[in-house]
């Protein structure tokens, strides 16, 4: 309780946002909210989707539809129109696996020098990837493939003459430049796609490996052992079709448990890690067998994007698109005051831009469309399927606009952008800042969270995003506060909240952010050319947008 305390102390209590009146499912009149993007306004949507009936946003559950119900009453008056055909709902097919019983799972290692059991939770997490209602291996001679990287352009391949069928592929976390700081490795510390879980999963499979596990290192994956034991005792969600490319079972190994197994296979984990850093390395058999087996139960059902659109004036088959992700996975996560209040947050944010872009004078030249998708947190499901299925072709799609890390800290100097250098896109909003005073820094204190959101499924096929995260230097305490504030916020992952909806934020900060993304939007929706991917940046597109 004095944890929560402590957290609702960050944020002050502003009176000036009690709205009036709460919009119902309904809606309220056009009114009742400004035109701009203001913190009243922002607040009215904050308390009505953190309020308990919006909460459970699991597929299927009753907070599902209300909040669905929500937004689309929302975007209709604001007089937007459905941005899915005829419809404001893209549906969103999804194939989901939970592992029965995971507390009988044991990993089992022999022929090294002694037998390890090693615990689901403590040792290891797994779960299968392929959505099998029985995933196991027994025996399966285990190899250790480095960072489990193929990429001719870095003449890099960590499964040179190595034949995976039937076994156990034991990676590293991120890539080799994270590790060596090397600019000339990859790109040093900045992320790339070859250090994301999925592209791991998926090339170890397509090599032929059964099972793969990776090694934690909290600073290279960007997840302490808890969360990631927490996300791994959650179902597995896949698109219909995905499993096919991926493995058997997958999951990771605790740095402790990895060094027992090497040890055990006499080998000396330190010495191959750092071998593998290095180019040229060939993978490793270990003297060891690994077994696990488990059941799943296998469900399939349907959860929904939902999409609305602003025509353009001039040039409507062009858009930008901005997007948050809107339900949770897993109805636990409605239990988390940091999920709850994150989740509304994206939606409110994503809500007030609609409103200032449907006010604006003069109307957009191109389309914007507001897309609130499904199922961020179980692999991007809801972005991945909407680029399969774009509503407007992916090469006349000028931009991404990723809301899904704006925390309510307060009024900040600064506004990260997590994938920074990438596109062109920082320097549209850098010039957005400057009007405002304020800087942009690179958030490069997560080093994956680019590659583990909604963003990624638009950059992989070539579309630019932007995906900016509140600064922490706050004009009230600087750094110091900033990141104390930002640790409280990550923090309330384990903190329940209120039966009776959220206290009022400080929003003051969000609404900065918010007007600056608008700018940058706004100077898109007029312009005539396509911004483009920097020269060293890990995505390009794959048919060159230009003005016509």
């Amino acid at each position: 309780m004095r944890r929560f305390c402590s957290i609702l102390a960050m944020c002050a209590a502003v009176a000036a946002c009690q709205h009036p009146s709460t919009p119902t499912r309904d809606g309220e009149s056009a009114a009742s909210f400004s035109p701009g993007i203001m913190p009243e306004d922002l607040a009215v949507h904050f308390h009505a989707l953190s309020a308990p009936p919006m909460r459970d946003r699991s597929p299927g559950g009753e907070g599902e539809r209300r909040t669905i119900d929500y937004l689309i009453a929302q975007f209709q008056r604001m007089g937007l129109q459905p941005g899915a055909g005829d419809g404001w709902t893209q549906e969103v097919p999804y194939v989901r696996s939970s592992v029965l019983h995971p507390e009988r799972m044991t990993l089992r290692i022999d022929g090294g020098t002694e037998p390890l059991s090693l615990a689901c939770g403590i040792d290891m997490v797994a779960s299968s990837p392929a959505n099998l209602a029985h995933a196991a291996i027994e025996h399966s001679p285990v190899v250790f493939a480095g960072y489990g990287i193929d990429d001719p352009e870095q003449a890099w391949d960590d499964y040179a003459g190595l034949d995976l069928r039937g076994k156990t592929v034991v990676l590293l976390a991120n890539d080799p430049g994270w590790a060596t700081r090397d600019p000339a490795l990859f790109r040093g510390r900045t992320p790339t796609l070859f250090g994301s879980w999925r592209y791991k999963l998926e090339q170890a499979a397509r090599h032929g490996a059964a099972a793969v596990f990776v090694v934690h290192d909290e600073a290279a994956s960007g997840y302490a052992w808890n969360a990631l034991r927490q996300r791994w005792g959650s179902p597995w969600y896949n698109l219909p079709g995905d499993a096919a490319a991926m493995p058997a079972i997958a999951g990771w190994l605790s740095d402790g448990a990895a060094r027992r197994l090497f040890a055990s296979a006499g080998a000396d984990f330190q010495a191959l890690r750092m071998a593998a850093q290095r180019r040229g390395f060939r993978p490793v058999a270990l003297t060891a067998n690994a077994s696990l087996a488990f059941d799943n139960s296998v469900n399939r059902g349907v959860s929904f994007n939902v999409l609305a659109r602003l025509p353009g004036t001039q040039r409507a088959d062009e858009v930008i698109v901005y997007a948050t992700h809107w339900n949770h996975p897993d109805p636990r996560d409605s239990q988390s005051l940091h999920g709850v209040a994150e989740s509304a947050a994206g939606l409110s944010g994503l809500l007030e831009l609609a409103e200032a872009f449907a006010h604006r004078a003069p109307k957009p030249h191109r389309t914007l469309l507001f897309a609130a998708l499904a199922m961020e947190e179980s692999g991007q499901l809801g972005s991945r399927w909407y680029v399969d299925h774009p509503p407007v072709p992916l090469e006349r799609t000028v931009a991404e606009i990723q809301l899904d890390a704006l925390p309510w800290m307060g009024p900040s100097r600064d506004l990260d952008v997590l994938g920074y250098g990438e596109s062109q896109l920082d320097d549209y909003l850098a010039d957005a800042l400057r009007q405002q005073h304020r800087s942009l820094t690179p958030g490069d204190d997560q080093p994956d969270t680019l590659f583990r959101s909604d963003a990624l499924s638009f950059a992989t096929r070539g579309v630019p995003v932007l995906y900016a995260r509140s600064g922490l230097d706050l004009r009230d305490g600087g750094d110091a506060a900033g990141r104390k504030r930002y640790d409280d916020y990550l923090a309330a992952s384990g903190i329940a909240p209120p039966a009776d909806g959220l206290a009022t934020w400080d929003l003051r900060g969000l609404v900065e952010d918010l007007r600056a993304l608008f700018m940058v939007g706004g100077r898109l929706s007029m312009e005539t050319t396509y911004p483009q991917w920097k020269p060293t940046a890990s995505f390009h597109r794959p048919v060159m947008a230009v003005a016509r």
